[in-house]
């Protein structure tokens, strides 16, 4: 906890988990969960257990490598009212959406205000993320099990980076330096934790090369 807040009374928690999980080489199932949590004895006097008031779970799986929703499914474990559970048959409205570029605008038409449940809504935002952080897990994982596979991206597997992370953050500006290396031939920056991690264990950058994306 941030120094000096544990002198102060908790009123509320909000917790986000997302894995993902590789079913075969060509899809990714993504498993999230939202819980709100009040502490204990707050909304029940006397009562010595925190209180879950909302816990929503989501399970999507992905076609890899399109990242296209093939199936959804939405789950209410707590929920205020009675009338909560109504909207989730509307989620299957998922299917068929691309879960890369352009998801979080087409979940706030789809999903927003009273088209939806506010916490489930805001659970798919953070799974986005998810997903694309997934295909470079996919991508590793399937190139651990080939040892004859070619040492450089393919023109396919850059489009498809480029598509996945284009425009995601300043640093995947379709405009800037990342993208126009891979538009160029060239190859993927080693990301820092691999490199300290690479070091601290003693060993070269030779393995991440072979065990790229």
């Amino acid at each position: 906890m941030t120094a000096g807040l544990d002198a102060l009374p908790l009123l509320h928690t909000r917790s986000y988990e997302v894995e993902a999980f590789a079913r075969g080489d060509d899809a990714i199932v993504l498993v999230g969960r939202v819980r709100d949590t009040k502490p204990a004895g707050l909304m029940v006097s006397d009562d010595p257990d925190p209180l879950d008031i909302h816990h929503m779970v989501v399970t999507l799986t992905v076609s890899f490598p399109t990242l296209t929703i093939t199936d959804a499914a939405v789950e209410f474990r707590t929920h205020p009212h009675t009338t909560c559970p109504a909207i989730i048959e509307h989620y299957g409205s998922l299917v068929g959406l691309s879960i890369a570029r352009g998801f979080t605008h087409r979940v706030r038409e789809l999903f927003g205000g009273p088209r939806g449940c506010t916490h489930t809504t805001a659970l798919l935002q953070a799974m986005a993320p998810v997903a694309v952080q997934a295909t470079w897990s996919m991508r590793t994982r399937s190139n651990a099990r080939q040892t004859d596979r070619p040492r450089q991206l393919t023109d396919e597997q850059r489009a498809l980076i480029i598509q996945s992370n284009g425009n995601t953050c300043h640093v995947w500006d379709e405009d800037g330096e990342a993208v126009a290396a891979l538009r160029s031939g060239g190859d993927i920056e080693v990301p820092l934790w691999i490199e300290r991690r690479l070091g601290d264990l003693g060993r070269d950058l030779g393995e991440w090369h072979a065990r790229r994306a």
